[in-house]
C-alpha cells in the first residue's frame, strides 16, 4: 500500500503534471463515464418498455430515472465546457459522484421490495469509477469509494434490520457486500496506482526527452559554432557527415577507401585576394610580457584585426606567431576582393599607429597583399585548420616580407584590380627579397590619405601617456591601453547556448509560472501574449505535453494506427510485444485478491457444499502454484537450501517476465479461472427449472427462513453469484499490460457466457427469487431495477463498455509510455553522439586538457586561457622538397592532386598521434609542408619547477622517437608515390607560454623564444637530419642519445649559434626502387 499512497513529486512537476497533464488524460474518462451513465439510463427505460412495463404504475422509478436524465446531460453539458474551466473539474468530479451515489441510493428505495444485494453492482461501479475515471486524487478517490461502500451498507443494514423476515439472512449479505465493497476499492486503488505510476512515468519522460532534445540541440548548436570557427559553412557540413559516419560505426580513425586516400577538402577558388600582415617589433615586446599580458595582447590585437575583417569582409585563415593572414572572395566570390583586402591593410596599420602614439611602444605594422587564384580547404586529421595554398599564397607572404614597416606592399595584380581606387608609389628594389627580384615584376606601396592626420592626433594624444609611460614597462602599458578594445574572448559566444535546461528543473520555468489551472488544454484558448512570451524551448515543451494527450489515440498518428493502435513500424511492434514485464506478478497477486473475494462471498451466502469447498481447493492449489511462479525469484534463498535438483525454479519468475508467450497464458489462465469460480456455486443447483414458490399450492412458510430450494442452494446465492461475475469483469483491467484485443475476446467472451447463462439456462432462478419475495397475489410485479436477472444483464453490459474504455486508453498509454522511452533512448544515444562529436571537434581545435577550460558546466570564459611551462620541447618538421614538387597546371587540377599528397604526409603524421606512446604529443599546427609539434604541454602548471632536471625533461626522447617515426612515414609515402622526399627536423627545449587566442576563431598556439630557435633549428637544418641547440644535445645525451657537433651557424634573429646534429638518420638508403 505504500506505492498507492507515495510521495508526491516536486511542487512544480506535480503541480504542471496534475493540472495539465493529469486532467488532459482523465478528462475524455469523465465525459465517457457521463455518456456510459446516460445510456444506462436509457437502456432502464428500454428494456421497462420491452418487458411490458406499466411505467406509469411505477412513478418512483420513472421520477428517478428523468431525474437522473436531466442532471447527468446538465453535468455532461457542464463537463464539455469544463475546458475552458479547469479549476473547476475537481468540484465537477465530486459532484458527479454525489449524484451517481444518490441516484445509487434512490434505486435501491425503488420499484418494490427492498433486499440486502440490491444495487450492489451499481454501487461497485461507483466505486470503481471513482478510482478509475473520475480525475481525483488517490486520497480524495479512496475518501469517496470508502463513503459509497459505508452509505449502502449503513442504509441498508439500518432500513433491513428491523425486519423480522429478513434477519437471518442479513448479516452474511452484509458481510458480502462489505467483501465486495472493499475488493472493489482494492482493485480500483490497485487500477489507479498502475495508472498514475504508468501516466507519471510517461510525464516524465516526456520531459527528459524534451531536456534531452534541447541537450541535443545545445549539442549541435555547439557544433556549429566550433565548426564554423574553424571551418567555413559549406565544408562544416561535409566533414561534420563524414565525423558522424565515423562516430556510428565505432572508429576513432577514419575509414578506408577503396582508393587508400584519405578524404581531401580542398576546393579550387579564382579572383581572391591574400593578405599577409605582421608586427614588426613584437618579439622583444613579447620577451618582456608575463604570459598573462603576451595572451592579452596577442587576442586584444588580433581580436581587433578580425573585426576589422568582418567589416571588410575578410576571412582570417591563420594566426602564426605575430604573423596574421587572411584572404578576401572566400568562401563566396566578391568583386572588389582586392579593394577589401587594401582597405583592411591600411586599418591594421592606422589600428598599430594608434597603439604606438598611445602607448610609445615602437612596433609596426607591415603588410602585403595580392590578387589571384588559391587551393583552400583543409588537411591531415587532427588540428584542422582551415588554409589556402598556392604560388599566388606564396607570393603574398613575400609581399609581406619584403614590404615597408607601416605601409601596405601590393602586386601590379592588386593595383589593377584597385582601378584607381587608392594612389600608390613605386616600391624601392632594395626592400624586395630574392623571390621577388626572380619574379622581377614591380610591386607598389599604397598612399593612406588619413595617415598625416592621425599621425598629428596620435602624436598629441600620445603625449599624454608620456607621463604614465616612464612609471610602468611598455608591455604593460600596452597591455592596460589594449584592453580598451574589448576584443571578445575566445568561444564567448558559446556562453549563452551551455546548460540551456537544469536537470534539477526539468520544466521550462516561464512555462510553469506562465500556466495557470484555469486555462484550456487547448492552446487556441492560451492567454493572448503568452506564445510571445514563451521562447522556443518553451514552445516545444507544450508541443510534447500536447503529444501526450489520451485524445490523440482517436486522431491519425504517425506512430499509432488509428484503429487498432498497432505501431506503424513493424519492429517497433515486435519489440513492443517481446519487452520484458516485471511487472506482471503483481497482476497475479491482486488478481488472487479478486479471487479470494469471491470464494468468501460464495462461502457467506451458500451452506458451503462440500463439492463447492473440493472445486475451490483445487482451484486454490492452481492459484498458488501460478503465485509461486511468478514469485519464485523472491523465495531464492529459500529454494537454494532444497535440493539441488530445484534450484532452476527461481528462473521461471524471469522467464515469465520476459517471455510474452507464457505471459500471455497465464494470465488468460488466471481470468479464466476467475470467472469459472465466479459462478462456481450455480452448477450445485438443479438442474429442472421447477420452483416451488411458482406453484401457489405449496406452503413456502418452511422456506421463508432458508431461502433454500429443497436440497439445495440458498436463493440469495443467485444475485451474489451476478456481483462475483462483475468482479470478474473487474480482474480484467488488474492486467494492464495485456494487450487490447486479447482483453476484448475475454470481455466478450465472458458477457456472452454470463448473459446465457443468467438470461437463457439459469434465467428460472431468478424468477424462483422473484416468486419469492413476491408471494403475496397482491404484491404487484416487480421494477426493472428489482429483478436481479435484467439488472444483471445491464451491469454486465455496463461494465463491459466501461472496461472496453480503459482497456483502449490502458492499451495506448502503455504503448505511449513504450514510445517514449524508445524516443528518450534514441535521442540520448544521439546526444551522446553529439557530445562525443563536440568533444572531438573541440580537441581538433585545442588540446584534450585545455578543451574543459572552454566547455562544460564548470567551463570559465572570464578569463583567457594562458599557461608557461617551463620544459617544452618544440618539434619543426618540414618537407622542403614539397616545395619543387607543387606545381600548378591543367594536368594536376592547378596543383589539387599535389596537395592531395600532402594531405596524405599530414595525415599519415597524423595518425602517428593515436599511438599511445606519442600521447604526450600536441600537434600545434601547419604551416605549409611544415608540420609544428611539443612534447610536455600536458603537465601541471609548476609540475616541472618540483621536479629534477632530468625527469622534467624525459618527454624530450618522446619527441625524438616522434621525429624517427615522422621520418619513416614520410619514406614509405615517398616510396609509393615514386618521390625522394625527406624530412628536415629542427628539435629545441625550453621555456614557453601557451593560450588560446582569436574570438571568430579561437586557436590554441604556443609562444616564446623557445618556439622561434626551434624554427630556427628547422630552416636552418640539412635534409635528412634533427638538427638541435647545444642545451637540447646536452639533454637528449643525458638520457642516452648521441649528437654530435656540427659548428656555430648564423640563425636569423639569434646570431651564431652552436647547433648539433642528433645521431639518427631519416633518410632511406639508396634510391626507391622500381615497382
Amino acid at each position: 500500500m505504500a506505492r498507492l499512497f507515495s510521495p508526491r513529486p516536486p511542487p512544480s512537476e506535480d503541480l504542471f503534471y496534475e493540472t495539465y497533464y493529469s486532467l488532459s488524460q482523465q478528462y475524455p474518462l469523465l465525459l465517457l463515464l457521463l455518456a456510459v451513465v446516460l445510456c444506462g439510463l436509457l437502456a432502464l427505460l428500454a428494456v421497462a418498455w420491452a418487458t411490458a412495463r406499466e411505467l406509469t404504475s411505477d412513478p418512483g422509478f420513472l421520477t428517478t430515472v428523468l431525474c437522473a436524465l436531466g442532471g447527468f446531460s446538465l453535468l455532461l453539458g457542464l463537463a464539455s465546457r469544463e475546458q475552458r474551466l479547469q479549476r473547476w473539474t475537481r468540484s465537477l468530479s465530486g459532484l458527479v459522484w454525489a449524484a451517481l451515489l444518490a441516484l445509487g441510493q434512490g434505486f435501491v428505495f425503488t420499484g418494490g421490495i427492498v433486499s440486502a444485494w440490491d444495487q450492489v453492482s451499481f454501487f461497485l461501479f461507483i466505486i470503481f469509477t471513482v478510482y478509475a475515471m473520475l480525475p481525483l486524487g488517490m486520497w480524495e478517490a479512496a475518501a469517496a469509494g470508502l463513503t459509497s461502500s459505508l452509505s449502502h451498507l449503513l442504509v441498508l443494514g439500518l432500513y433491513l434490520g428491523p425486519q423480522p423476515d429478513s434477519q437471518p439472512a442479513l448479516l452474511p449479505q452484509l458481510a458480502a457486500n462489505a467483501v465486495l465493497f472493499l475488493c472493489g476499492n482494492v482493485v480500483g486503488a490497485y487500477h489507479k496506482a498502475l495508472m498514475e505510476r504508468a501516466l507519471r512515468a510517461t510525464f516524465r519522460e516526456a520531459l527528459s526527452s524534451l531536456h534531452s532534445r534541447r541537450r541535443l540541440d545545445t549539442e549541435k548548436k555547439h557544433q556549429e559554432h566550433l565548426l564554423l570557427s574553424i571551418l567555413p559553412a559549406y565544408l562544416a557540413r561535409e566533414m561534420k557527415a563524414e565525423i558522424m559516419a565515423r562516430l556510428q560505426t565505432g572508429q576513432e580513425s577514419q575509414p578506408e577507401n577503396t582508393n587508400n586516400f584519405h578524404s581531401l577538402y580542398v576546393k579550387r577558388h579564382q579572383g581572391v585576394s591574400v593578405l599577409y600582415a605582421d608586427i614588426v617589433g613584437f618579439t622583444r615586446l613579447a620577451s618582456e610580457c608575463s604570459p598573462k599580458e603576451l595572451v592579452l595582447m596577442l587576442n586584444e590585437l588580433f581580436g581587433k584585426f578580425d573585426q576589422i575583417a568582418k567589416e571588410h569582409e575578410c576571412m582570417r585563415i591563420k594566426i602564426l606567431g605575430d604573423c596574421y593572414y587572411c584572404v578576401s572572395g572566400l568562401p563566396l566570390s566578391l568583386p572588389d576582393h582586392a579593394v577589401n583586402c587594401v582597405r583592411m591593410g591600411l586599418d591594421m596599420c592606422r589600428a598599430i599607429r594608434k597603439l604606438r602614439a598611445a602607448t610609445g611602444v615602437d612596433i609596426n605594422m607591415r603588410v602585403g597583399v595580392h590578387s589571384g587564384s588559391v587551393l583552400c580547404g583543409v588537411i591531415g586529421l587532427q588540428k584542422w585548420q582551415y588554409d589556402v595554398w598556392s604560388h599566388d599564397v606564396t607570393l603574398a607572404n613575400h609581399m609581406e616580407a619584403s614590404g615597408v614597416p607601416g605601409r601596405v606592399h601590393i602586386t601590379g595584380a592588386t593595383l589593377t584590380l584597385l582601378a584607381g581606387a587608392y594612389a600608390v608609389e613605386d616600391a624601392a628594389m632594395e626592400h624586395r627579397d630574392p623571390y621577388l627580384r626572380e619574379l622581377g615584376e614591380p610591386t607598389y606601396l599604397v598612399i593612406d590619405p588619413r595617415a598625416e592626420e592621425e599621425d598629428e592626433k596620435g602624436t598629441a594624444g600620445g603625449l599624454l601617456f608620456s607621463l604614465e609611460g616612464h612609471k610602468m614597462r611598455p608591455s604593460l602599458l600596452m597591455t592596460r591601453y589594449l584592453q580598451s578594445w574589448g576584443a571578445a574572448k575566445p568561444f564567448a559566444h558559446l556562453s549563452h547556448i551551455d546548460n540551456p535546461v537544469s536537470t534539477s528543473t526539468p520544466l521550462p520555468e516561464k512555462a510553469l509560472a506562465s500556466f495557470s489551472p484555469q486555462w484550456s488544454l487547448d492552446r487556441s484558448w492560451t492567454p493572448r501574449g503568452l506564445d510571445d512570451e514563451l521562447d522556443t524551448g518553451d514552445a516545444k515543451f507544450f508541443q510534447v505535453i500536447e503529444q501526450l494527450n489520451s485524445q490523440k489515440q482517436w486522431k491519425q498518428s504517425k506512430d499509432f494506427n488509428l484503429l487498432t493502435l498497432y505501431f506503424r513500424e513493424k519492429e517497433m511492434e515486435k519489440q513492443y510485444r517481446f519487452s520484458a514485464l516485471p511487472a506482471f506478478k503483481y497482476y497475479t497477486a491482486c488478481a488472487f485478491l479478486v479471487f479470494v473475494s469471491n470464494f468468501i462471498i460464495q462461502m457467506l451466502v451458500t451452506n458451503r457444499p462440500p463439492a463447492l469447498a473440493f472445486t475451490y481447493s483445487i482451484t486454490f492449489l492452481l492459484f498458488l502454484l501460478l503465485l509461486f511462479i511468478c514469485f519464485s525469484e523472491h523465495l531464492t534463498w529459500c529454494i537454494q537450501k532444497g535440493p539441488k535438483m530445484l534450484h532452476w525454479l527461481p528462473a521461471l519468475s524471469g522467464l515469465v517476465a520476459t517471455q510474452p508467450g507464457l505471459r500471455v497464458a497465464l494470465g488468460t489462465a488466471t481470468i479464466l479461472l476467475i470467472f469459472t469460480m465466479a459462478i462456481a456455486s450455480l452448477f450445485f443447483l438443479p438442474a429442472s427449472a421447477d420452483c416451488p414458490f411458482q406453484t401457489p399450492s405449496v406452503s413456502s412458510v418452511g422456506f421463508n427462513l432458508s431461502w433454500e430450494l429443497p436440497g439445495s442452494l440458498p436463493l440469495i446465492s443467485v444475485p451474489y453469484s451476478m456481483h462475483c461475475c462483475v468482479l470478474g469483469f473487474l480482474s480484467c483491467s488488474l492486467f494492464l499490460h495485456m494487450s487490447f484485443e486479447l482483453k476484448l475476446a475475454l470481455l466478450l467472451l465472458w458477457l456472452t457466457a454470463s448473459c446465457s447463462i443468467f438470461l437463457y439456462s439459469h434465467a428460472w432462478l431468478s424468477d424462483c427469487l422473484i416468486a419469492h419475495l413476491y408471494l403475496s397475489p397482491l404484491d404487484s410485479r416487480p421494477g426493472v431495477l428489482k429483478e436481479p436477472k435484467l439488472m444483471g444483464a445491464i451491469s454486465f453490459f455496463i461494465f463491459f463498455f466501461t472496461l472496453l474504455v480503459l482497456a483502449r486508453q490502458n492499451e495506448y498509454y502503455c504503448r505511449l509510455d513504450f514510445l517514449w522511452k524508445k524516443k528518450l533512448r534514441q535521442e540520448q544515444e544521439e546526444t551522446e553522439t553529439m557530445e562525443n562529436l563536440t568533444r572531438l571537434l573541440l580537441e581538433n581545435v585545442l588540446p584534450a586538457h585545455v578543451a574543459p577550460q572552454f566547455i562544460g558546466q564548470n567551463r570559465r570564459n572570464e578569463d583567457l586561457y594562458h599557461q608557461s611551462y617551463e620544459c617544452v620541447c618544440v618539434l619543426f618538421a618540414s618537407v622542403p622538397d614539397f616545395k619543387e614538387f607543387y606545381s600548378e597546371s591543367n594536368i594536376n587540377h592547378e596543383g589539387l592532386e599535389c596537395l592531395r599528397l600532402l594531405n596524405e604526409i599530414i595525415a599519415d603524421f597524423d595518425e602517428l598521434l593515436s599511438k599511445p606512446k606519442f600521447s604526450g604529443v600536441e600537434k600545434i599546427k601547419t604551416i605549409g609542408s611544415t608540420y609544428m609539434a611539443a612534447t610536455g604541454l600536458n603537465a601541471t602548471s609548476g609540475q616541472d619547477a618540483q621536479q629534477d632536471a632530468e625527469r622534467s625533461c624525459s618527454h624530450l626522447g618522446t619527441m625524438v622517437e616522434f621525429a624517427v617515426a615522422l621520418g619513416s612515414k614520410l619514406d614509405v609515402i615517398s616510396k609509393h608515390s615514386f618521390n625522394n622526399f625527406r624530412l628536415r627536423v629542427g628539435l629545441n627545449h625550453g621555456p614557453v607560454v601557451a593560450g588560446v587566442i582569436g574570438a571568430q576563431k579561437p586557436q590554441y598556439d604556443i609562444w616564446g623564444n623557445t618556439v622561434n630557435v626551434a624554427s630556427r633549428m628547422e630552416s636552418t637544418g640539412v635534409l635528412g637530419k634533427i638538427q638541435v641547440t647545444e642545451e637540447t644535445a646536452q639533454a637528449l645525451q643525458s638520457l642516452g642519445y648521441t649528437c654530435y657537433s656540427r659548428g656555430v651557424i648564423k640563425v636569423k634573429g639569434k646570431g651564431q649559434l652552436c647547433t648539433y646534429f642528433l645521431n639518427t638518420d631519416l633518410a632511406r638508403t639508396g634510391p626507391p626502387s622500381a615497382l
